[in-house]
């Protein structure tokens, strides 16, 4: 852990340094002596269910393994099958 003292400006705000340049960040407080700031990153809430859920998650993530390793089928998609299961999903 690397500790510094800083001063606030005239309006209370410190500057964090490089490694917190152009980040989101989390400031928490944690009393009215102390915060806490974590670098964050931000998702869109359409984009969260699939964060959440792990099914979806799980195929997503092998699709990517497999295309990395240029492992492709040989039939062609099955539109009515993925319209079906992006109903379902849906309606979770």
């Amino acid at each position: 852990m690397i500790e510094s003292t800083k001063n606030t400006d005239a309006k209370g705000r410190v500057a964090l340094g490089k490694a917190f340049a152009n980040k989101t960040v989390i400031v928490r407080v944690i009393d009215e002596t102390e915060m806490r700031v974590s670098i964050a990153r931000v998702l869109p809430e359409r984009e969260a269910w699939l964060l959440e859920n792990p099914t979806a998650r799980e195929l997503v993530e092998t699709g990517l393994r497999e295309a990395k390793s240029q492992e492709f089928s040989e039939a062609p998609p099955d539109l009515d099958a993925d319209a079906a299961l992006a109903d379902e999903l849906e309606d979770r």
